[in-house]
């Protein structure tokens, strides 16, 4: 987020007390009366911009093609940010905070902490510094190590205060004469924060020499095996705000993160990920500007902006980092463990913790599996409901033995769990149907599990059907092929990822001891 406050030029630094009435960018008042002025269709105290019907219809729709993508000009981002400082209400240090969080959680998309730990975030005298200041507090808290060189320091309580939050945090101050000559040494991403989309001129020192040694690291001819990645916010320091790289000889960086949208320069990168973040363009302006822009997905502050490149796939890998997993630390019953690992997998928040994938064969001995939900687990087993005339219900009534597993990605987790499975009562079924949503019982009715069927519509008509059928709130019957099963646990392994791949495993198996059925717990190999 680049504001209306714009960049510190070490040109020439404006005075910002004065600034609004004295930059040459805009002229405010035009730009006020054409946001808000009696010919304007966005009128806010007559508008309907409060209402949900308004908001609903200006939420930005799924963009996949990145040349529909709307590009803002130096003139259009600049009266972006005043309007949304001025009638929508935003303040500087509130867009800034949004600005810094889009870039951090746009990096923790791509280059996780566990490889690319050590983040040097180089920050310039303006917002964009302030962009880099705040990234660095939020990348600390993702688990990054991050480092900050701020050699032009505002001297204004909202960056005093940024300063200060990092300092709290024992984050390092570098000057440029602490910085080792090679960055990629010491390095493993590299922020690029110095200038935004305000600044012209050519850049001073020791801002100069800064961006000449990022430029050095991206030239392939000079490359290192391994050289720190460089993500630049909103626009890479030094590229001109409409044309880009002019010179051709900047900043090349790998992750190009534009800010509320993208500025026309960004047409020029050819970096392999491109993100938008800024999470906070409401729809009077989307309105405005006929911005066509991404959805951003769920509750992400980013979006990525075009494909993913193409990657060589058994070059993936993840080293794993978590506490260790050792058998003075197991339950004694691996069912008291398992509850411990799945009631840590809710408290983290993680999108259904029940979810399990089931693997069953039949007679052929061919196996299946496919994702379910578990809907209970006591020392009887773990139980789930499905279609009895589905194909894993006829493996089952073949082979009624399954494996299920468990994968918590985020705490480096999975558990399996073998045994033989067997339908639960009649009455157990009955009392969880009747416990689900008036839709889900329909669509339980209505869905032929496994079965082919002519079209998505067929489901819908018989939907409607039913809908109308029991469209009095009469009780819907639970159908005589819909039911649960229970799986009876006769084998469990508990998994945690560790560096190395030299993961913890640990198997608990049944023996029987003096007629009494106890639990052996085995580490495996990994």
């Amino acid at each position: 987020m680049k504001c209306l406050l714009t960049q510190l030029s070490l040109l020439h630094p404006p005075n910002f007390p004065n600034y609004f009435k004295n930059t040459h960018i805009l002229n405010p008042p035009s730009v006020f009366s054409g946001f808000l002025g009696s010919n304007s269709r966005i009128s806010f105290h007559r508008s309907r911009y409060f209402s949900e019907v308004k908001a609903m219809a200006s939420i930005p729709k799924i963009v996949k093609d990145p040349e529909s993508i709307s590009y803002l000009n130096q003139r259009e981002a600049a009266e972006v940010d005043e309007i949304l400082m001025g009638p929508l209400g935003f303040s500087v240090d509130q867009l800034m905070e949004l600005a810094g969080l889009s870039v951090a959680t746009s990096i923790a998309e791509v280059y996780k902490s566990g490889e690319y730990n050590r983040v040097l975030a180089i920050c310039g005298p303006g917002n964009n510094g302030g962009d880099g200041l705040v990234a660095a507090r939020h990348l600390y808290h993702f688990g990054y190590k991050p480092f900050v060189c701020y050699p032009k320091r505002t001297p204004k309580p909202l960056y005093s205060g940024l300063v200060t939050q990092l300092e709290s945090l024992s984050i390092p101050f570098l000057s440029v004469e602490d910085l080792p000559v090679d960055l990629s040494s010491s390095f493993d991403i590299l922020v690029d924060a110095m200038f935004g989309f305000s600044f012209h001129g050519t850049p001073r020192p020791p801002f100069d020499d800064m961006i000449q040694r990022l430029v050095t690291l991206g030239n392939p001819d000079q490359k290192h095996q391994k050289s720190p990645v460089i993500v630049s916010v909103d626009i890479p320091s030094g590229w001109h705000v409409e044309e880009g790289d002019i010179s051709g000889e900047g900043i090349q960086p790998d992750m190009l993160v534009s800010l509320t949208a993208p500025k026309l320069c960004a047409k020029k990168f050819s970096g392999p990920h491109h993100f938008l973040g800024g999470r906070f363009v409401p729809p009077p302006i989307v309105d405005k500007f006929k911005l066509n822009l991404p959805a951003y997905p769920g509750t992400s502050m980013c979006v990525r902006i075009g494909k993913p490149p193409r990657i060589d796939i058994s070059a993936l890998r993840e080293n794993y980092i978590s506490p260790e997993f050792s058998e003075d630390q197991a339950e004694a019953d691996p069912f008291d463990q398992f509850q411990k690992w799945f009631d840590d997998a809710v408290a983290a928040g993680l999108k259904e913790p029940n979810a399990m994938a089931i693997s069953t064969t039949g007679k052929d001995g061919k196996p299946s599996s496919r994702m379910v939900l578990l809907k209970g687990v006591d020392k009887d087993g773990f139980v789930w409901y499905t279609n009895y005339e589905s194909q894993k219900a006829h493996q089952i009534s073949e082979n009624p033995n399954a494996a299920l597993l468990f994968y918590w990605d985020a705490l480096n987790r999975q558990v399996r769990v073998e045994g033989s499975v067997q339908k639960v009562s009649e009455e157990e079924s009955e009392q969880y149907f009747h416990s689900r949503p008036r839709g889900s019982q329909i669509g339980a009715i209505v869905s032929k599990q496994s079965t082919v069927i002519p079209g998505r519509q067929f489901l819908h008509q018989q939907q409607e059907e039913l809908e109308e059928k029991y469209s009095d709130g009469s009780s819907i019957p639970k159908p005589k092929f819909w039911g649960g099963y229970r799986l009876k646990a006769e084998l469990f392994e508990f998994w945690q990822g560790q560096p190395s791949r030299l993961h913890d495993r640990l198997r608990y198996s049944p023996v029987e001891t003096d007629g009494t059925t106890v639990w052996k717990i085995e580490r495996l190999s990994p």
